[in-house]
């Protein structure tokens, strides 16, 4: 069983990142610049958004955070939009989601200028995405397909199953996985909560993305022997063993589930810093103009 190390594979691409914008400035360039919307003081979204803003600051790019307090209008949200879509100087922006309840997400996301989606989440770069274009995807479906990129796991012509539909990572995983490409030429299969017969696709699979959310979900008896196992979940429970009071939580049984693969992510250090690195990724790709 070998772990594949996301924190240590994600170093190694900031680097590959601060030496590329050492080189713009040196030809007298601007440096890329991220900017996030945050709204209100999710815990998660605080967390993941100080992150973000570290990110830019080890690889040299510049950083802005604009805050709106929960109760901000969705008109006064869509005008902050409209004005990063309009600033020559913000190559991309994310608008750090969940939402209030009273804003439609929806909205907001397709507001946001495709050039500078650098969520990857605007129907048209979904839509590019599908059809194989160069596209803006979203960070955590982006970071896997790099971990299996720099492991060199063979993709082409297994089976992966996809545990989770989400838009965000269940559906554009298996879009990717089954492109032509390395990594990619996959046959995916997508399993959700109503299939059936989960656990009967599970044991034919030779890669297994688990993108659902319920903490240690895939079993050892899920999982055949060397099979490469792809953790994205990322559930925060209760804690006596830590400061915080909790501890993340992945969607596979690590300890049982481990000693069965070729390669399996760990949780925390395997796709989370990818996710955070791909954003990086992104917005070197929109300061470049590599996308449109």
């Amino acid at each position: 069983m070998q772990l594949i190390d996301g924190k240590l594979t994600s170093q190694a691409i900031k680097q590959e990142i601060a030496a590329e914008v050492q080189q713009m400035a040196a030809q007298g360039q601007k440096k890329p610049h991220l900017a996030a919307i945050l709204v209100g003081n999710d815990g998660g979204s605080e967390t993941y958004v100080a992150a973000k803003i570290k990110a830019c600051e080890e690889v040299g790019f510049n950083s802005s955070l604009i805050r709106f307090d929960a109760s901000v209008t969705e008109a006064e949200l869509l005008d902050a939009v409209k004005k990063l879509n309009e600033d020559a100087d913000v190559d991309g922006f994310i608008v750090q989601l969940p939402l209030p309840k009273h804003i439609s997400e929806e909205k907001v996301t397709e507001a946001i200028d495709p050039r500078k989606d650098v969520d990857g989440f605007h129907p048209q770069n979904l839509g590019r995405m599908i059809t194989g274009a160069p596209a803006f995807v979203s960070a955590t479906p982006q970071g896997i397909m790099e971990l299996l990129k720099r492991y060199q796991i063979d993709t082409k012509g297994k089976h992966v199953v996809v545990i989770g539909r989400s838009n965000i990572v269940g559906r554009p995983m298996s879009i990717l996985l089954s492109l032509k490409g390395t990594p990619g030429d996959a046959t995916v299969t997508v399993c959700h909560s109503r299939t059936a017969n989960l656990k009967e696709l599970c044991l034919q699979a030779d890669i297994i993305v688990a993108a659902l959310g319920i903490p240690e979900f895939l079993k050892a008896d899920m999982v055949k022997d060397g099979a490469v196992v792809i953790d994205v979940g990322t559930t925060r429970v209760a804690s006596t063993e830590t400061k915080s009071g909790w501890r993340l939580k992945g969607d596979v049984d690590f300890a049982g589930v481990s000693p069965k693969c070729s390669y399996i992510t760990p949780v925390p250090g395997g796709v989370g810093p990818m996710t955070i690195v791909s954003l990086l990724m992104n917005t070197l790709k929109a300061a470049k103009k590599e996308i449109y």
